[in-house]
């Protein structure tokens, strides 16, 4: 069960309802008056409650399902134990994702400004903005209509936001200009120096960075992440991009549009990346290097050379996925010889 200190419950919904959100088929038109309270996981879902069973690889699991109701395939309703009502979806997983939307919201905090709040009287915001205790809004800031700023969040001099943007707690922002629709979450850390240092005369003198970070519309930039500004050219985060908690992009990267970076990514300075790249967690990239369109990169690799648009590779140096799988396969018939 969701808790609703945090999650505001729109429920109770019919299964009527439910099945319109869902885009499913309710099984049992005779129960279209019955009405869901809450969501919860098949092991926990019980009275009054709706669950979701899409995997059939878990097909095992669906036994033991004493929810109220399920959305699961056509495929895989054999297996739901009678007396749950079934409603049949071609996407169970995105039934969920609409489901979620409709019957629970964030609460977000009542548009204000914060007597505790910090802004430069230079600074302009827009409409139904919220500002929270202690958040410092710099000379110069342009903020658009219905942003929400956190508290202890800064906003550095003459950035500027779009509208509908959130920037969550104790983030800090300069040298930045962002599109509409963004989350930076809380802790994130954007257009701060890049790391650029010179040898000269035994010592590491640091080069200035003059550059910023351009973020389109639509991008997610999760906590404790790091996007470095550009050392002369920008670093430009594209539209639609997910990056998540703890990542790092360095100066004068530019990440096309839909790329996803997952957690402890780090990406070094001066790589291009094409639309819809997807790396996974703990992926490790050189410098100066140009990635495809619609590649993928598996879990902890580690990319040395360009990649080809649309190629799936692992291991460090990264592969074609299934030179990796011929190593792992040799590696093992080795080991056991």
């Amino acid at each position: 069960m969701v808790d609703t200190r945090f999650y505001k419950n729109n429920g109770p919904l019919s299964l009527e309802k439910i099945a319109e959100i869902c885009e499913a088929e309710l099984s049992d038109k005779s129960k279209a008056d019955v009405l869901i309270k809450d969501m919860a996981v098949i092991s926990k879902a019980g009275e009054g409650e709706i669950c979701f069973f899409y995997d059939k690889k878990k097909k095992d699991a669906a036994a033991s399902i004493r929810a109220t109701a399920c959305v699961t395939t056509p495929e895989l309703m054999q297996y739901i134990p009678a007396g749950v009502i079934c409603l049949t979806s071609a996407n169970p997983h995105l039934s969920f994702l609409k489901l979620n939307l409709a019957m629970y919201a964030e609460e977000l905090p009542t548009p204000g400004i914060s007597s505790k709040a910090s802004i430069a009287s230079t600074a302009r915001l827009g409409k139904d903005c919220y500002v929270g205790d202690f958040a410092v809004i710099e000379d110069g800031v342009k903020i658009g209509d219905n942003c929400i700023i956190e508290p202890h969040a800064v906003i550095a001099r003459n950035c500027e936001l779009g509208n509908n943007c959130r920037i969550g707690s104790h983030a800090n922002i300069m040298h930045c200009t962002m599109g509409d629709n963004c989350y930076i979450y809380g802790g994130a850390r954007i257009g701060w120096d890049g790391f650029g240092f010179m040898m000269l005369q035994g010592q590491h003198k640091r080069i200035p960075q003059l550059g910023r970070v351009i973020i389109g519309n639509d991008v997610e930039i999760g906590a404790n992440s790091c996007i470095d500004r550009g050392a002369l050219d920008d670093t430009v985060i594209g539209d639609g991009c997910r990056i998540d908690d703890l990542v790092m992009v360095a100066h004068n990267n530019n990440l096309g549009r839909g790329c996803i970076l997952v957690s402890q990514t780090g990406v070094a300075g001066s790589c291009t990346f094409g639309d819809y790249v997807v790396c996974g967690g703990q992926t490790g990239f050189a410098d100066h290097l140009n990635i495809g369109s619609g590649a993928q990169i598996g879990a902890q690799s580690g990319i040395m050379r360009d990649i080809e648009p649309g190629a799936v590779m692992m291991g460090t140096p990264a592969v074609p996925i299934k030179d990796f799988m011929r190593q792992v396969a040799t590696v093992q018939k080795l080991i056991k010889k």
